[in-house]
């Protein structure tokens, strides 16, 4: 199947661009200009300088051999946990920044809940000399303080948000309020694969090239391709940048890894395709948790990166259409899943990349497979979440 987009914004039925009349310019500048300019030759290799010379792509890809052992296939980890800021999303952040600077914006707005996306925005800003405020839920910002005291020192301003549930959701509400009221000078650099056309085309072309160097690096390792791309979801930025080249082939089986949090009938989950319905979140109609009069359900995960109640459009028609496998995983299991990799191959990751790796111990595999496990972020940030969960037993043997 294709994954190409409508004119109006649309992967199947879902899609679009459903924004207030102030916002109506802005969205159809981005619209008419996005393909446009990310085609021109001069764009590209500006991208593509700032990729490989300021983030450090390409990515190394690495044969997980204890893992393979353990589960009788080959593991390669695609390792956007080295890129600089640890993290996937400086790929869409350079991409953005330069498209916003040709659009003449002289002001940058971003949501973050992990806060990586944050820092990755922070980044880019002190690259370029632009001013910066990252909305962050307090909850967020509490749990990762790191992230919070990084951007600060890169000069981004972080405004806490303090209604709702104060994480990922409510920053996104505040972003898209700001950006309401500073609509002319003002550019929304969104992070994950949502909100209105062309946003989440427009990041999954960005983020691309996660897919680009796995078929790359696959090639040079005897030019078998993957069997399986798996990663994590929130959102879905780098679940989509590593499905991206392989969706039009298969053979390769597409599996995303959302949020089961405390289980799927807990109450506290984030598992959206599990338990979302249709409707119209942050710009965009796509998949989200909701109630019986169509109210936003809180979402839960104890991955903050994780804790949205949707998922892009673009993941909506893949679930829907059947081309992507979605899956979840609980915190307890992720939680395992990081220990796992920090203890079996030395890489403490994110706890939404643990999401991905924890899927592997109930999922099968045959002996000829080749599986590419995406760990979109380092742990660093979740070390005091690992800490607390962990506690005494956090040198216990990995079961």
């Amino acid at each position: 199947m294709k994954l190409e987009v409508s004119d109006k914004g649309y992967f199947g039925e879902f899609g679009g661009a459903y924004v207030p009349e102030m916002l109506y310019p802005n969205v159809r500048e981005l619209q008419l200009q996005y393909r446009e300019v990310m085609s021109e030759p001069g764009f590209q290799a500006e991208v593509e300088g700032l990729l490989r010379d300021f983030a450090g792509r390409p990515t190394p890809m690495f044969e997980a051999k204890t893992l393979s052992r353990m589960y009788g296939c080959e593991i390669l980890l695609k390792r956007e946990d080295l890129v600089h800021t640890g993290a996937h999303k400086i790929n869409n952040t350079i991409g953005q920044i330069l498209l916003a600077r040709r659009l003449g914006k002289a002001r940058i707005i971003a949501e973050t809940g992990a806060g990586q996306h944050g820092v990755a925005t922070a980044t880019v800003c002190a690259l370029m000399g632009m001013p910066c405020v990252v909305y962050m839920g307090e909850v967020d910002m509490k749990r990762q303080a790191l992230n919070v005291a990084r951007m600060r020192l890169l000069g981004a301003e972080v405004r806490g948000v303090s209604s709702g549930s104060k994480t990922l959701k409510d920053a996104t509400n505040e972003a898209m309020r700001d950006w309401i009221a500073n609509p002319h000078d003002t550019h929304y650099i969104i992070g994950s694969v949502v909100g209105p056309h062309p946003f989440p085309d427009m990041v999954a072309r960005f983020q691309s090239v996660i897919s680009k160097e796995i078929k790359e690096q696959c090639a040079a390792r005897g030019s078998r391709q993957p069997t399986h791309v798996i990663a994590c979801v929130g959102g879905g930025s780098n679940a989509m940048g590593a499905f991206f080249h392989f969706i039009e082939d298969p053979r390769v089986q597409l599996v995303g890894v959302e949020a089961a949090g405390c289980g799927l009938t807990s109450g506290r989950s984030a598992a959206t395709t599990a338990l979302g319905h249709p409707g119209i979140l942050h710009g965009s109609k796509t998949l989200f948790m909701q109630s019986e009069d169509g109210q936003v359900e809180e979402a839960h995960s104890i991955s903050a990166g994780l804790d949205y109640p949707g998922i892009g459009p673009q993941h909506a028609h893949l679930h829907v259409s059947g081309r992507v496998t979605y899956a979840s995983v609980t915190d307890e299991e992720a939680l395992n899943g990081a220990k796992l990799l920090a203890r079996r191959e030395g890489i403490i990751p994110a706890l939404e990349s643990a999401h991905a790796v924890a899927y592997l111990k109930g999922a099968k595999f045959k002996k000829e497979d080749r599986v590419v496990v995406v760990v979109s972020g380092r742990g660093d940030k979740d070390m005091a979440t690992y800490l607390e969960a962990f506690g005494e037993k956090i040198s216990d043997d990995v079961q």
